[in-house]
């Protein structure tokens, strides 16, 4: 199966901040826990996560930590904040309106 070459404006936020409310993970282990649970449908690049990350970081949703990582070696560890847990209600409802919405117009058209 082909992978998307694209994802609306956004969805890669929803998608490390549901990953980041269950625990804390570094990039790598954020990146592959959205490819398995996916289903290998989503990947996304060192290019397209870290800046991700950074941005979120900045906008203080998430916040990080250097620790030690399970291959023993230092790494950044994130976790959500608490304005980023309040973001999280409003990008995941902000999605079910916009799939409702996609999903409408894919029947109706």
């Amino acid at each position: 199966m082909p992978k998307p070459s694209g994802l609306l404006q956004g969805t890669l936020d929803l998608l490390i901040l549901k990953t980041l409310a269950r625990e804390p993970l570094h990039g790598w282990a954020i990146g592959k826990r959205i490819q398995i649970l996916s289903g290998d449908v989503l990947s996304f690049g060192q290019g397209s996560l870290y800046p991700a990350l950074h941005r979120l970081e900045q906008q203080g949703w998430i916040d990080a930590k250097w620790k030690d990582s399970d291959l023993g070696r230092p790494a950044k560890f994130y976790s959500l904040t608490r304005e980023g847990r309040k973001q999280l209600t409003i990008e995941l409802q902000t999605w079910d309106r916009l799939s409702a919405a996609v999903r409408l117009v894919i029947q109706k058209a």
